[in-house]
């Protein structure tokens, strides 16, 4: 996952917590950048960029689509978003909500939806 602007206090413990529980799952490298110019350079596989102005998904549609692909790079913009280059290379555009969030919230949130994605494709108790 690569996220523009630098992590702090209760969100970055929370986004740790998650990601040590993906690694179960998954190799996670989170990469915090201080500008969005520097996100193409640090793509792996498909790029995922989270936007408003993307599709919003059900952990369970979201699940099915982690299924079905082996490597994903998660594009969290800063303060501005991303820019138009960016969303247009982007394989998919995910929305978390409509609502704006801020980059440290929504980085948690998009860990903690990939950890429950894992969890519903393994059958486990996590997801009720």
């Amino acid at each position: 996952m690569v996220s523009v602007g630098k992590d702090k206090g209760p969100t970055l413990e929370l986004s740790e917590e998650y990601a040590k529980r993906l690694q179960r799952f998954a190799e996670v490298e989170l990469f915090e950048l201080k500008a969005s110019d520097q996100v193409l350079a640090r793509v792996r596989g498909e790029l995922w960029a989270l936007d408003q102005r993307g599709v919003e998904l059900s952990s369970e549609q979201l699940a099915e689509k982690v299924s079905r692909t082996a490597q994903i790079t998660l594009a969290i913009g800063g303060d501005e978003g991303h820019q138009p280059v960016l969303r247009e290379q982007a394989r998919f555009v995910w929305s978390l909500s409509k609502l704006t969030l801020p980059h440290r919230l929504a980085r948690v949130v998009v860990l903690e939806q990939l950890y429950r994605a894992f969890e519903i494709i393994r059958g486990g108790p996590y997801h009720k």
